[in-house]
């Protein structure tokens, strides 16, 4: 017996040990080498995240190491990679690199400057929009998933509805008094036409009491504001937003932010009618654990998978938006430079300078690529039945 008994413990203690289980991370970082494209769209973001940063810091303040808005019109139209003439120029419009790397527009101001400080506000739109974005659409997702089956009172929306629409007439329109009470005395007319129209001899308070016994579920009540959403042209939306706002980068950043949430809202709502019937959430109820607990540290942690993918091609369509409307002159206002009114500026150019288009186009497609690629590889990354193939 104690023969075979030290025979095992030799067999035991011959065997290899087993090799360490892997952490969440090193399994991520493993998968993203193999994925190429997902790894190579990584580094370009990585590079551009750097390129940012250095943008802000050269081309911010009173004296700044690259000067985006210096004019030099006796170096208009300059071509890339071409030596400044030093007799024409003074002392401080000499270009620190000693050459214009890329240029220089029909102002004469040094393309490399403005592409620089462009990556910033690129950056900082297509993130801060991002953010607002994926941040309402957790709310509403979390909300549309979790109270989904709660039921609300007709004339509770309607009223809520009612104060909202009266709270962005106060703001957003700021018209004078006699105004608001005309356009307050028309509406009353117009709505008591529909009223006898419609409802014919039905009185207002037996109307009441028939909204307050009808009801809807949360879910569908956030479900059809997302379809009615999702029913205007995004960008079209945006350009009308943003005419009638002043312009001003940070009016961009919310407006795109407050136009994109949509998608993340169906992305959180899913995860959460399928995270609601698992054994964790059922525990955590039993335990007595609150509503918005449960929700904040146990469900979106484990929905938030979906959340990243939406948020990094998310970036790269706030990016592509921002540019586009900078190209049409209702983006980030003067003086800050951006690679859609650069684009803008170089169309009328375009074969006397045929730099001031190919620069930044080429570098919103690059970024833009970058973003996407990386976005469907974290999508094949975190989601398990499209990891067997890496």
């Amino acid at each position: 017996m104690r023969r075979e008994t030290r025979k095992f413990v030799d067999t035991v203690e011959m065997q290899e040990p087993l090799a360490p289980r892997e952490s969440r991370w090193q399994e991520f970082w493993r998968l993203l080498k193999r994925n190429r494209l997902a790894f190579l769209g990584l580094i370009i973001f990585v590079f551009f995240f750097l390129t940012a940063l250095a943008g802000l810091m050269l081309t911010s303040g009173t004296r700044p190491v690259l000067d985006p808005a210096m004019v030099r019109l006796q170096e208009r139209l300059r071509a890339p990679l071409s030596s400044p003439n030093l007799e024409m120029l003074l002392p401080d419009e000499i270009p620190r690199l000693g050459v214009y790397l890329f240029g220089t527009d029909d102002l004469g101001r040094d393309v490399f400057a403005r592409m620089m400080q462009g990556a910033w506000v690129s950056l900082t739109v297509g993130f801060v929009a991002v953010g607002i974005a994926v941040l309402i659409g957790i709310i509403m997702g979390g909300i549309s998933g979790h109270f989904g089956q709660n039921r609300i009172r007709v004339d509770h929306i309607l009223a809520t509805i009612f104060l909202l629409s009266g709270l962005v007439v106060l703001v957003l329109l700021v018209r004078p008094l006699w105004a608001t009470l005309l356009g307050g005395f028309a509406w009353g007319c117009m709505f008591s036409l529909w009223w006898r129209k419609v409802w014919g001899g039905l009185s207002l308070p037996k109307w009441l009491s028939i909204l307050r016994r009808d009801t809807i579920s949360i879910d569908t009540l956030i479900m059809r504001f997302v379809d009615i959403m999702l029913c205007f042209p995004s960008f079209f939306l945006i350009l009308t937003v943003v005419a009638l706002l002043p312009a001003s980068m940070y009016n961009i950043m919310i407006v795109i932010g407050l136009t994109s949430w949509m998608g993340t809202t169906r992305f959180v709502r899913a995860e959460f009618l399928s995270l609601r019937e698992q054994d964790f959430v059922t525990a955590a109820c039993a335990l007595g654990v609150s509503n918005w607990r449960i929700i904040f540290r146990h469900m979106i942690p484990n929905a938030i998978a979906p959340v990243l993918v939406s948020a990094t091609i998310g970036i790269a369509t706030a990016i592509l938006t921002e540019a586009g409307l900078s190209f049409l002159g209702f983006g980030v206002p003067p003086p800050h430079a951006t690679w859609g009114n650069i684009l803008s500026d170089g169309k009328n150019f375009i074969f006397d300078a045929p730099w001031l288009t190919f620069i930044p186009g080429f570098a919103i497609l690059i970024v833009v690529l970058s973003f996407n690629l990386f976005g469907e590889g974290l999508r094949d990354i975190l989601n398990p039945k499209l990891r067997e193939r890496y």
